[in-house]
């Protein structure tokens, strides 16, 4: 009997230390200030790293991460109004993610990606592939209701998340 009540006290210890260990070495490195915005598929590195293989054009660099909306004129013959839409930053284990819109009437235009996991070299690499697929996916979609990206999950969540709270604000 005392053996089985051994076994069984050294079977439940191992269950609690393996569910209370946690893996993340690096943890969530929330920053508030970006070094890159991701917009429309293009990727705008620090300076000193490569960003060879990425599209620059329609690059929003402005690092705006404004909550709101803020909106403008389009200056010529006012068929539609173009706006600018930030979503609120949806917190993930990994980091930070924030989105901002661009509208052109209802029609998304274009998406920026204010902030994003990017602590490591690890979720530099993962964003740096996923980012530009999921605003490209918003595009074609034109609603939140798009697929995750394999390996980043953890970051589509907050993706989709802030996407949907940006949508939310732009329809009141």
């Amino acid at each position: 009997m005392k053996k089985i009540v051994l076994a069984f006290a050294g079977t439940v210890s191992v269950i609690v230390l393996l569910f209370g260990y946690d893996t993340s070495t690096a943890g969530p490195m929330a920053t508030t200030s970006q070094t890159s915005v991701i917009s429309g598929g293009a990727t705008t590195a620090p300076s000193g790293s490569d960003s060879s293989g990425s599209d620059s054009s329609g690059s929003d660099s402005s690092g705006n991460a404004s909550s709101g909306s803020d909106s403008s004129g389009s200056g010529s013959t006012g068929a539609s109004q173009s706006s600018t839409v930030t979503g609120d930053v949806a917190q993930t284990r990994w980091g930070p993610v924030q989105v901002e819109l661009t509208l052109d009437g209802d029609t998304i235009s274009d998406v920026s990606v204010v902030q994003y996991p990017n602590g490591n070299g690890k979720d530099q690499e993962i964003n740096s592939y996923a980012l530009p697929i999921l605003v490209q996916e918003t595009i074609d979609a034109q609603s939140s209701d798009i697929d995750m990206v394999s390996g980043a999950t953890v970051t589509s969540v907050g993706y989709q998340q802030s996407l949907q709270s940006a949508i939310d604000q732009a329809s009141t």
